[in-house]
């Protein structure tokens, strides 16, 4: 059963409509993932994965930015603490790779806080370690976006 903030939330989800040019970079990030995981199946190290994922999107022609610092502005002030967003698709997606045994809530808070430093309205959490990748694919919204 939903509590209130819970049906509030899902109220407000169901009216973000994701922009057509979004959605088709998401549609071509999730094929980009399925093609390195059936490549290569669960078990790597994340960073192995992200080094084939950027490179299935760069097979795509999809422009991309890996690694890209994410600062904290914190009452004025601008922080840099080391966040880092693992792939930031034109600028308008989101992308959090993971190669652990299962996702947390603490996984997609911090796709969430991302999205919030970034100001961009979706993201993608994907987990490489599962037989199954689709069990391991999240879209993440940033509420606060819409």
């Amino acid at each position: 059963m939903m509590n209130n903030k819970d049906a509030k939330t899902q109220r407000k989800m169901n009216r973000i409509v994701i922009p057509t040019e979004i959605e088709r970079l998401a549609t071509l990030a999730v094929d980009a993932a399925f093609a390195v995981h059936t490549e290569l199946g669960p078990g790597l190290l994340e960073s192995a994965y992200q080094v084939c994922f950027v490179h299935e999107l760069g097979l795509r022609g999809v422009a991309y930015q890996k690694e890209l610092p994410i600062p904290l502005n914190y009452k004025g002030v601008r922080i840099e603490v080391g966040f880092r967003a693992d792939v930031v698709i034109e600028q308008k997606l989101l992308i959090e790779l993971k190669a652990v045994e299962q996702l947390l809530p603490i996984h997609k808070a911090q796709v969430i806080t991302y999205l919030k430093l970034t100001h961009l309205l979706l993201g993608i959490l994907i987990n490489f370690n599962e037989i199954l990748i689709k069990q391991g694919i999240q879209r993440v919204l940033n509420l606060d976006k819409s």
